[in-house]
């Protein structure tokens, strides 16, 4: 399919070193975008990369409300007239 000449000049085009390089490059810079986005992704609430561990918060007990007065203890402001 291909004829030799073109082997030849596609073999010594892949092993330049400047396609070497630029191989090399990519992968890092495609290994730290996977990276960040791991980080980003195991940490929604955050703004991104979270180094430090976290610290747990102490939960604080639920109150629970009080029952409301029963009517006869209200005050409405009406005042016995007799």
């Amino acid at each position: 399919m291909f004829s030799s000449e073109v082997r030849r000049m596609l073999l010594q085009v892949i092993s330049s070193w400047q396609v070497i390089a630029i191989t090399v490059v990519l992968v890092i810079y495609i290994s730290i975008v996977n990276y960040v986005a791991r980080l980003s992704k195991r940490n929604p609430r955050g703004s991104g990369i979270s180094l430090a561990p976290k610290v747990k918060k102490k939960e604080k007990k639920a109150k629970t409300p009080a029952p409301p007065p029963a009517a006869e203890e209200l005050d409405l402001g009406e005042e016995d007239k007799e």
